[in-house]
């Protein structure tokens, strides 16, 4: 079914697929979260592309790396402003007791690069700069944030690895961001989660 329906059109982002479960901002608790998602992001340099996939369903906040505001993440007690959890933590408030398995950033960075073996696996290292960029805290005990690369050599160049590395963390950064911006808010057996378009 899927190479059926496989397409050269952008693909949907949001709340569709992995992004369907997908929330962030869990370090204060589930009722204080917000809807996570699916996001896409691609940059061509000199003829090579590379493009990244990024299922956001991380325990940290998102934050915009342009900008460096929170864009969605733990609320307040009452639920209608962001809580900032990296300066929460820092003030000494502590977190609630996490639920292991609920939290993972995942995604998949291609170019059509000519890339070795060896590349793939230090591009795939360099693309969680993206992640650190836009979710903070990251990497936690509690999220199993993992990046795959592939490389397809369809272009025939290379470009080195400090500019595809340089690419792979910006389009996993936008990815993160394009995904919380797509998703929708939910509600479902009392529990809401609100957008980041919502808030």
């Amino acid at each position: 079914e899927a190479c059926i329906a496989a397409s050269t059109q952008p693909p949907v982002e949001g709340c569709v697929g992995a992004g369907t479960g997908a929330a962030v901002g869990k370090v204060f608790g589930i009722d204080r979260a917000m809807k996570g998602g699916i996001g896409t992001a691609s940059v061509t340099v000199d003829g090579v592309t590379v493009g990244a996939l990024v299922a956001c369903n991380a325990l940290g906040d998102v934050v915009d790396p342009e900008t460096g505001r929170v864009i969605a993440g733990s609320r307040t007690p009452d639920g209608k402003a962001l809580f900032d959890t990296r300066r929460s933590l820092l003030r000494g408030e502590g977190p609630k007791p996490l639920i292991t398995g609920t939290n993972t950033t995942i995604g998949v960075v291609a170019t059509d690069a000519v890339i070795t073996k060896a590349q793939a696996t230090r591009l795939a290292t360099m693309s969680h700069d993206g992640l650190a960029r836009s979710i903070n805290p990251v990497h936690t005990m509690s999220d199993g944030d993992t990046m795959f690369m592939l490389g397809t050599g369809k272009s025939g160049k290379t470009l080195g690895m400090m500019t595809l590395g340089t690419m792979a963390a910006e389009v996993t950064a936008i990815a993160v961001v394009r995904a919380i911006l797509a998703a929708q808010s939910v509600t479902a057996g009392g529990l809401h989660l609100p957008a980041a378009r919502d808030m």
